[in-house]
Order: structure tokens, then sequence, then C-alpha cells
């Protein structure tokens, strides 16, 4: 049985370039371009509105714009799941640490991540709790920080761990819901999972031979997904390692992936401009959006509402804008 979903509102020219990459809290929507700015848009309205509700005319409103947060632009944002901290990497190769204090709306700056050597920060990701920050880096490694010591200006932090790889490219990067894993996908098309409890790796995945773009835990910790260039998304079993399915059916390469609240769902966004919806329990594409030609690099499913019917997603990229789809009633 497939699922529709229908693009229920539009931001055109959200970004005046690309924008990169995307993430989630709560209540916002957090958007990072080519651009020196970053922008947040409100969600409390917008996944509350049922398929049937009257169109509201600004679902999803901006709330706010972090002007000249990166002076070379952004190419990674990541929040943490209990929604008062978020990170983001500049092309400039600062990482900035920002938050929302108790009672306030406004985010701000708590502190920048300064690095004398190169390539030390590309993905990010952060804990559930926002405590821990991992990064990828140009020659395969994966350093994890202290956010609570990221305060002010930071030159060349220590690290809480380094998890070490073969030295390829780390192109992405997840913690595991309940934080107890860290995965890294690389330029080679290695993928690996490392326990943050004993510091150590605990297996190296194989399947994918070309880069690695995207990877990311189910909710439930199950599963590890992880898709790029090889064009489609390999599933792994976080326990034992082993690969347990290929995702088969995408045109073009893979730039990001999400899972939706249950984890009966995976949403994945490409090159070629399509984002498509993946049945976990069937092992197949059971919806595709053709957002344009223009290639998307980030997706992302939008918190579902206690309220709420119906599932949304966002997708953005070369486009520029910031799309929102809604699934449809009775499917």
């Amino acid at each position: 049985m497939s699922k529709q979903f229908l693009q229920t509102h539009t931001i055109p020219d959200a970004h005046i370039t690309d924008i990169f990459s995307l993430a989630v809290t709560p209540t916002a929507l957090i958007s990072a371009s080519g651009s020196s700015s970053i922008k947040i848009h409100s969600t409390a309205t917008g996944t509350q509105i049922h398929a049937d509700s009257a169109v509201e005319e600004n679902p999803f409103p901006l709330v706010q714009t972090l002007e000249k947060a990166h002076s070379l632009g952004c190419h990674h944002v990541c929040a943490a799941a209990e929604g008062k901290v978020f990170a983001t990497s500049g092309f400039e190769g600062d990482v900035k640490v920002w938050e929302v204090k108790e009672g306030r709306e406004e985010w701000t700056l708590r502190g920048t991540l300064k690095d004398d050597k190169a390539g030390e920060q590309w993905a990010l990701a952060l804990s559930p709790d926002g405590l821990f920050l991992a990064a990828t880096t140009h020659d395969g490694r994966v350093n994890v920080y202290d956010t609570s010591k990221i305060v002010g200006e930071v030159k060349d932090a220590s690290k809480v761990v380094q998890f070490e790889t073969k030295g390829s490219f780390g192109m992405c990067v997840d913690i595991s819901p309940n934080g107890e894993m860290t995965a890294s996908g690389h330029q080679n098309g290695s993928v690996y999972i490392f326990n943050n409890a004993t510091k150590r790796l605990a297996h190296s995945l194989s399947g994918l031979v070309k880069p690695v773009r995207a990877v990311s835990f189910s909710p439930a910790n199950k599963y590890l997904a992880a898709a790029g260039d090889a064009r489609l998304i390999a599933l792994y079993d976080t326990q034992s390692g082993k690969q347990v399915a290929n995702l088969t059916g995408q045109s073009s390469w893979i730039m990001s992936l999400s899972w939706n609240w249950s984890g009966e769902y995976l949403l994945s966004g490409s090159y070629d401009g399509k984002a498509k919806i993946w049945s976990l329990d069937r092992r197949e594409c059971v919806a595709t959006q053709t957002e344009s030609e223009k290639c998307l690099w980030s997706v992302k499913w939008l918190p579902k509402s206690a309220s709420a019917r119906n599932e949304m997603f966002v997708a953005a990229g070369a486009g520029r804008s910031l799309s929102f789809y809604r699934e449809a009633s009775g499917t």
C-alpha cells in the first residue's frame, strides 16, 4: 500500500543560497545555507493543523535570524532532542553552540570552538541531552566534545574521546537516541559504530563502497541506516553489526536521511530533487515526491504533535526554498 503526501506550504527564497542543512527541535525548524545567516522558523502551529483544516496563511513563521553566524556560510546544523541546544559548523572552520534559556524564546550564542588545524570539524551530531557534540574530521577521526565547556571562544578544546578510523574523510555522523552509540560514514564507503560507554569501536560495517553522505539511527536504536553515492540505503542491526536490508530504487546520490517518530518510515532526499519514503516493514519505497530537479541537500520529519493525525516532513536544497509536505488523510 502506497502513502500519499501533499505539498501544503512553501517558503520561497528562504535563504539567498543553497540550503545545506536542516535541524528540528520540538517547536522549531533551523536552516543553514551558504549565506552567513541561520534562520529559525516556528513549527508550533504548522504541525498541529490537520489535513482537512483550513489553510493557515503562514503556518511556519520566521521567528529569528542569527545574522553573520558564519562568515563564509554554514554546511551543517544539528539539534539536541531536548530542544534547548543546537550546533552549527561553518566553511571558515568554526563550530558554534547555541542555546535557548529556560523561559526565553531567543536563541543566543553560548560558545565558539576554534581549531588551528584545518579540517577538524565537518559533520556534527549532538547527544539527545545536548551534553556532547560529535564532529567528523578530514582524516576520518570523530572528535567528541563536552558542550558545557564550549563557552565563549575556545581554542583547541579538550576532547571527551577521539574515535579513530582508517583515515578517510568523515562525511556524516549521528548519535543514537539513547546516547549509547555514535556512527560515522566516510568518503571511502566505510561505516562505523562506536560504543560511547566503552569508547571503543563496536562495528566496522560493510556493504557500501562509495562515499557515505548520511547515517541515521532509528528511534528505538535498533537500526542504523546509511546511504550516499551507491544510490541505495543499507540497513544494519546495531547490536550484531549485520546488514539486514538494502533499500533500492533511488536513481541518484542520496544526500540525507530521516526517521519518523515511530521508526516505521525512513525519509531520503537525493541529488536529483526526489524525496522518497521507505517502509521499514515492507522494505520498499511507498511514496515519492519530486520536489524539483535541483539537489535536496536535507530532508527532515517534523516532530509529531499529540493532537496531529498526519505526519509532516520538510525538504530543502539548491532550490533555496523550504517545502512542507503532509500525509494525506486516509493513507
